[in-house]
Parts: C-alpha cells; sequence; structure tokens
C-alpha cells in the first residue's frame, strides 16, 4: 500500500475550432463516378495514454504499446511534464489477461527510468490537443504528486475471503445468527421474514468484520508506508 509513482486518473478533452474551408465541387458523370475509400491515416488514431511523467524533451520507449501489433510508445509534452502514449484504433479495451499485462508492461518499462502516475486501463483519447489540454488543465496536481511520489513505489492489496467460512464463523459467535437458522431449518410453513432478517444480520456481520481486518492491515503497514487508501468493492 506504499503509495508512489502515482497519481489520481483523470480525463480531458477539448473542441479544436477551425475555419470552413471553401471547396469546389464538380458533379462527375456517372460512367466516371467512384467511390473513395475512407483514409486510415494517422488521424483516425487516437492516443492510450498509459501515464504521466516529468520529462523536459520528447522520450521514446519502444514499440511496446498495447495492441496486437505494439505500436511505438512515445511522449506528448508540455512544460515539463509529458503524457506516455501509443496510437491505438479509437476503440474500448476489454480488459482482458493480454490487454491488461500490455497496459502494464509499459508502465513498468518508463518506471524504470521515471517517476510515474499511472492512468487508469483503456485511458484512449481522441487527438493530441486533447491530452496536452489535460496536461495543462491539471499541469499543478501533476506536478505536486510527482514531486511527492518520487523514488516511491505503489502496491495495490487486494484482500479475498471464503465468505461460506465467514458465515460459519459469524454463525458461531453471533446469538442472533444462530436463533434464525435455527428457525428456518426446522419451520414448516414459510421461512420468508427469518431469511430476509437472518440476510441483513449476516451481511451486517460481514461489514464490520471487513472494516475490521482492513484497519488492521492498514495499522501493520503504516511504519512502511507514507499514504494509503481503501477502495471498497
Amino acid at each position: 500500500m506504499a503509495n508512489s509513482k502515482t497519481g489520481g486518473k483523470m480525463r480531458g478533452s477539448t473542441t479544436k475550432k477551425t475555419k470552413p474551408a471553401v471547396v469546389e465541387t464538380r458533379r462527375p458523370s456517372p460512367a466516371r463516378a467512384k467511390s473513395t475509400p475512407p483514409e486510415t491515416g494517422g488521424d483516425s488514431l487516437g492516443k492510450y495514454v498509459y501515464c504521466v511523467i516529468q520529462a523536459d524533451d520528447p522520450q521514446r520507449f519502444g514499440p511496446i504499446g498495447i495492441g496486437a501489433k505494439p505500436s511505438e510508445v512515445h511522449t506528448i509534452n508540455y512544460k515539463d511534464i509529458a503524457a506516455v502514449v501509443s496510437d491505438t484504433p479509437l476503440e474500448v479495451y476489454d480488459p482482458t489477461r493480454e490487454n491488461v499485462l500490455a497496459h502494464e508492461k509499459v508502465n513498468e518499462a518508463v518506471m524504470r527510468q521515471r517517476t510515474v502516475i499511472p492512468m487508469s486501463f483503456g485511458t484512449v483519447f481522441k487527438t493530441r490537443d486533447d491530452i496536452v489540454e489535460l496536461l495543462r488543465g491539471a499541469y499543478d496536481a501533476f506536478r505536486d504528486v510527482l514531486n511527492k511520489m518520487e523514488d516511491k513505489l505503489e502496491f495495490g492489496l487486494k484482500i479475498l475471503w471464503d465468505r461460506d467460512v465467514m458465515i460459519r464463523e459469524i454463525e458461531k459467535q453471533d446469538e442472533d445468527v444462530r436463533r434464525l437458522k435455527g428457525e428456518i431449518a426446522t419451520q414448516k410453513g414459510s421461512t420468508y421474514f427469518a431469511r430476509v432478517q437472518y440476510g441483513r444480520l449476516v451481511d451486517a456481520a460481514l461489514g464490520t468484520l471487513s472494516e475490521r481486518y482492513v484497519s488492521e492491515i492498514f495499522s501493520e503497514l503504516r511504519d512502511v508506508s507514507v499514504a494509503s487508501r481503501a477502495n471498497k468493492a
């Protein structure tokens, strides 16, 4: 849970105004009319953002970007900070194992050289200008986080438990839960209300146990971390 090389997850966009173009058109004869396929050059690609770093000059990290054919990972700079990006189709990335590992691979490669503020998986901007606007608008916040997290690492800790095992422990310790379970097991008629009450008591007890365990874990890690927070599922 030691926070480092990390920060908030931010998104931004801007609308670029352009002057209307004057186009001279001619109607082709039916025999010569042809359809023109859409262009598929760089303008049709978006920018996948991996993280934000401190960088005075443009940086390149090689063809390690997300996607079936890894694209060149590079920076889009604003003042002394930069977004680490790669060109990507404008699409929603599924959080498959392959995609998530590709996202993490880029962040790990950059992290070997720089302090990073990771962006959330699947962060895609339409244009370079959108990213520059993000960096401009959140410049002070990015600089503050980069300064505080320099030479530190961020870890995410997920705590899992066996729900059935925990419920059995609750039934042993909570007399009301134990009594309701007995009523449900022995009643021949409708047990709807008893089941509802049983479920409420069990959920409340699980919530209390969860908070207690999280508090204990935070306490154990406090001496080796500078900041921490809990993300409830």
